[in-house]
């Protein structure tokens, strides 16, 4: 005997159930209903003009109010208004060219030089493309060029010019095409770039090989200076208490019947440091802040070519006294910066971007903080404008390690050259940049 059992559901259960499908399947219509709507808004906040949405409200109430008020005059405006938008939407149909690149042939420049970006624009759809306007963003300006119809395969390549008038980087880009009515209802932006650096390098000279100021090196080249330890062989002497037995000199000792001992002359190297001051209160005028950068670079440029150790040293910001006071010094930041010198090109994007800061720390702080984190500095070159004293220099020089020889470099845009010697400091004051050309050269040949 089989016992079959059968189950039930009840009626009410069933209603639920088919309930619950019925809502949830209402909320996901009304979610992605709501998602192309989102998108649809997003898109026309995007390409309605505020005249645009205007028309749209006129359209809309004129609409509403000749409809409901029987005023056959409203209802052909409302939707004379309406076809308006609907043409001027038609302007917006389609992507345009194929592809549009932008190109810098030249990525870093002086300043003054000629520099351009490149945009070529091409077309590689069977439809003919209609003109359109390219416009290319340059520093804080906008460049606008008209893009004429292209057809199947065809090229349209121009060139922009860039300013280099000044110091800095400039971003290009990125270059879009601007399609709009002729009204003004709707206009569509499109990007078809990104943003291209163009680096303007302050300007430069070619100096004299700096050749002064040298420390003790294994590749260096010898002085007069004598020494019982180093390469380069000068002569003989006789044994004193003290001397390295490792230098005695047997053969010649076993003929005189005295210890002899080597002595050697020194080989030495130049290493040098630059110090490029930043404070605003150290300049009159910006010129004078450019004339500084410019002598630095030049500076910095010329060691790099002769692959001599260089250090390029900018301010930092200045400690404040409530800080030094709760932190303590060794708590405390450097007052100065390094700037990259793997490369000339590597030092001067470093240059493009540096500006005077009235919260920068005095040119004394910045020697000393760069003496303790630099080491093995032979020469320092002190830059700065000619708001500073003689007694600031003089303040700052002494912050340098003892043995090193210091050069104060003043500038003064359009002012009287002038090379003067303040005990072991030397001065030399700067009107133009070729005169650190001519002050060069004269120690260059004294030296």
């Amino acid at each position: 005997m089989t016992f079959q059992t059968r189950s039930t559901i009840p009626e009410e259960a069933a209603t639920e159930g088919l309930l619950a499908v019925v809502i949830g399947r209402a909320v996901a219509a009304v979610q992605a209903a709501a998602s192309v709507v989102g998108r649809w808004w997003a898109t026309a906040r995007g390409v309605v003009t505020p005249l645009g949405w205007g028309v749209v409200a006129a359209a809309a109430a004129a609409l509403v109010i000749g409809y409901g008020w029987g005023w056959a005059e409203l209802v052909v405006i409302g939707w004379g208004f309406g076809l308006l938008v609907a043409l001027a939407s038609a302007y917006l149909a389609g992507r345009g060219a194929g592809s549009i690149d932008l190109s810098l042939p030249v990525a870093r420049v002086a300043v003054g030089e000629e520099a351009e970006a490149r945009l070529v624009v091409r077309n590689p759809g069977r439809r003919r493309f209609a003109a359109a306007r390219l416009e290319l963003p340059v520093g804080d300006r906008v460049v606008a060029k008209v893009l004429p119809p292209l057809a199947h395969g065809a090229v349209f390549d121009e060139r922009v010019a860039i300013p280099t008038r000044r110091r800095g980087i400039v971003e290009v880009g990125p270059v879009q095409t601007v399609r709009a009515d002729p009204i003004g209802l709707m206009r569509r932006e499109i990007e078809w770039s990104g943003v291209r650096m163009l680096h303007v390098h302050p300007r430069t000279i070619a100096v004299s090989p700096l050749s002064t100021g040298y420390l003790r090196d294994l590749e260096g080249t010898a002085t007069r200076d004598l020494t019982i330890s180093d390469i380069s062989f000068h002569a003989l002497r006789e044994y004193q208490p003290g001397d390295d037995r490792r230098f005695i000199h047997w053969r010649s000792s076993a003929k005189t019947g005295t210890f002899m001992v080597r002595q050697f002359e020194e080989t030495r190297r130049s290493r040098m440091m630059v110090v490029l001051d930043l404070a605003a209160d150290a300049y009159d005028e910006e010129d004078d802040f450019e004339l500084a950068v410019s002598a630095a670079a030049s500076l910095g440029a010329r060691a790099i070519r002769d692959a001599r150790s260089i250090s390029f040293v900018v301010s930092g910001r200045a400690r404040s006294a409530r800080r030094a006071s709760d932190d303590g010094d060794r708590r405390r930041g450097p007052a100065m910066r390094e700037l990259a010198t793997a490369s000339r090109d590597r030092l001067l994007d470093g240059l493009c971007v540096v500006e005077t800061d009235a919260r920068a720390a005095g040119l004394a702080e910045t020697v000393r903080s760069a003496s303790e984190s630099v080491t093995g500095v032979s020469l320092a070159f002190l830059v700065t404008g000619a708001a500073r004293p003689v007694a600031e220099l003089r303040h700052a020089a002494s912050r340098l390690h003892p043995g090193v020889e210091g050069v104060v470099v003043r500038c003064s845009a359009e002012g009287e050259a002038a090379a003067r010697s303040i005990g072991a400091l030397t001065v030399l004051d700067l009107g133009y940049l070729d005169d650190l050309r001519a002050m060069i050269a004269r120690s260059a040949s004294v030296a």
